[in-house]
C-alpha cells in the first residue's frame, strides 16, 4: 500500500471571521493509490490528526492511528481499493497552521490566530485535495464534530461527493454540550498559566487543559461503561492522587478508579495537546449549525445529489440518536437517499473508536453500494450467513 504524509502550503487564506493570513499549511496523510474516482475524505474528531492509520510517524498517543481497526488493506475503508486522505483541521497543532505557529514575523500566534470554523475547515480540505489532483470525492466521512464536516460538504460542495457519512454526529450541538463546552474552555481560561493564551516560551496551562480533557472524557462515555468500567472501586494500592492538589480531608477518603481514570487520561492528554488549539476548535464545533445561511437543514443539503449514512449509537448522549433522525428526516425531506444505521451500544460517543466490529460493516457496504448496502439495512439484530454484520437495534432509511 503506498502511503504519503506532508504539508502543502495553500497560501493567503481568508477565514469566515473576515480575518486572513498569509500562508496556511495543512498536515495531511495519504493510503493507497489514486485513480481518479475512488478519493475518500476521512474527516477527524477534536482532538484527532492526520494520521487516521497506523503507517504515519509523527504523532503519538491517542492522536495517532486514531481509526486504524476502519482504515486500511482489507478494512471497512479498504486502501487496497480506495484513496484516502485525512488534513489535519486549521487551529489545530499537528502540523496544520494553527495558535501554536509561527507567524510570518516568526513569532507564535497564540490567540492572534484568527477563529476558526468548520467552514474553514471543509474549504481547506477541498483546496488540498485541488493540490493533490483530487477533483470529485467518492465519499467524505467523519465521526463527532468529523461528522459535522462531512455533513458541511453535502451544503458546500454539494457536486464534489458522491456519498457522505456522517458517524455520531448531528447538525449542531444541543445546550447542554454548549454548556459542558463553555466550562471546560473556562477551566482553561482561568489557569493562570493561559495568561490570555501568551504562554509559549513558559509555563503552558497544565491543569487547565487536564481539566478540560477530563470534561470532555465524562462526555463521551455513557452512564452505562462507567458504571460497568469503573462503579464505585477503590484505585489501586499504588494509585496516587498525583495530578491536582487534594484538600486535606481527601486521605480520609477512597481514590476512586473512575478518578485516576480521568487523571491518567488529563496527563497523556496535556503532552500532546496545545490549551489553545483545545479552545479553537470546541469554539469551532460549538458554532456550527447546518442550516446556518438556510431556512432550515433541508434547504442547506437540497443542492446535494448523492447520497448518505448516518450512524448513531444507543448509548450516545453528545450526540443522539435522536438528532441523526431529525437529521435523516431533513434528507428525506428533499429527496436524498439516506440511510439511518442506528447501532446499540453501551459505550457513549466514544462507540465510533472502541467497536469496529459494528461501525465497519455498515461503512464498508455503503461505500460500495450506497444506500442499498445489507449491512446499512440490516434490522433482525441477527447476522447474515458469513457473520460479517453486526447486530443493530434499528435501521432507518428511505425507500
Amino acid at each position: 500500500m503506498k502511503t504519503d504524509s506532508g504539508t502543502v502550503d495553500l497560501g493567503r487564506f481568508d477565514f469566515t471571521s473576515g480575518d486572513e493570513i498569509e500562508n496556511l499549511e495543512v498536515a495531511y496523510e495519504s493510503y493507497g493509490e489514486f485513480d481518479g474516482d475512488n478519493a475518500v475524505l476521512v474527516c477527524h474528531a477534536l482532538t484527532g490528526s492526520q494520521n487516521v492509520a497506523g503507517y504515519g510517524q509523527e504523532t503519538t498517543g491517542q492522536a495517532r492511528a486514531w481509526w486504524n481497526d476502519i482504515v486500511g488493506p482489507g478494512k471497512a475503508i479498504d486502501t487496497n481499493e480506495y484513496y484516502v486522505v485525512c488534513a489535519n483541521a486549521p487551529g489545530s497543532c499537528y502540523g496544520t497552521t494553527g495558535p501554536a505557529s509561527e507567524d510570518p514575523e516568526g513569532e507564535v500566534y497564540g490567540t492572534d490566530f484568527p477563529p476558526v470554523t468548520v467552514d474553514d475547515w471543509t474549504r481547506s480540505q477541498r483546496l488540498l485535495l485541488d493540490e493533490l489532483g483530487v477533483g470529485r470525492l467518492h465519499a467524505v466521512i467523519g465521526g463527532s464534530v468529523g461528522g459535522m464536516n462531512a455533513l458541511d460538504w453535502a451544503k458546500r460542495y454539494p457536486d464534489d461527493v458522491r456519498y457522505v457519512i456522517s458517524v455520531a454526529a448531528a447538525a449542531r450541538l444541543d445546550a447542554q454540550c454548549l454548556a459542558l463546552d463553555a466550562i471546560a474552555r473556562r477551566a482553561i481560561t482561568t489557569d493562570p498559566n493561559w495568561n490570555g493564551g501568551d504562554y509559549y516560551g513558559g509555563e503552558h496551562p497544565k491543569d487547565g487543559l487536564a481539566l478540560a480533557r477530563q470534561i470532555g472524557h465524562v462526555m463521551y462515555l455513557s452512564k452505562a461503561s462507567m458504571d460497568q468500567k469503573f462503579g464505585r472501586r477503590a484505585a489501586g494500592r499504588d494509585a496516587q492522587r498525583d495530578s491536582f492538589p487534594a484538600d486535606p480531608a481527601a486521605a480520609f477518603f477512597p481514590y476512586r478508579d473512575v478518578e485516576s481514570y480521568l487523571d491518567y487520561q488529563a496527563e497523556k492528554f496535556v503532552d500532546r495537546f496545545d490549551a489553545n488549539s483545545y479552545l479553537y476548535l470546541t469554539r469551532a464545533m460549538d458554532d456550527y449549525d447546518l442550516a446556518e445561511g438556510h431556512e432550515d437543514d433541508a434547504h442547506a443539503v437540497a443542492a446535494f445529489e448523492g447520497e448518505t449514512l448516518l450512524l448513531s449509537f444507543t448509548g450516545d448522549w453528545h450526540f443522539t440518536v435522536e438528532q441523526s433522525e431529525t437529521l435523516a428526516a431533513a434528507f428525506r425531506e428533499t429527496g436524498i437517499p439516506v440511510a439511518h444505521h442506528v447501532i446499540e451500544s453501551d459505550h457513549g460517543h466514544d462507540a465510533f473508536l472502541v467497536e469496529p466490529e459494528k461501525v465497519g460493516p455498515p461503512i464498508r457496504d455503503f461505500l460500495a453500494e450506497g444506500v442499498a448496502g445489507r449491512a446499512v439495512h440490516d434490522t433482525d439484530g441477527g447476522t447474515d450467513e458469513g457473520g460479517d454484520f453486526a447486530p443493530v437495534h434499528a435501521s432507518l432509511f428511505s425507500e
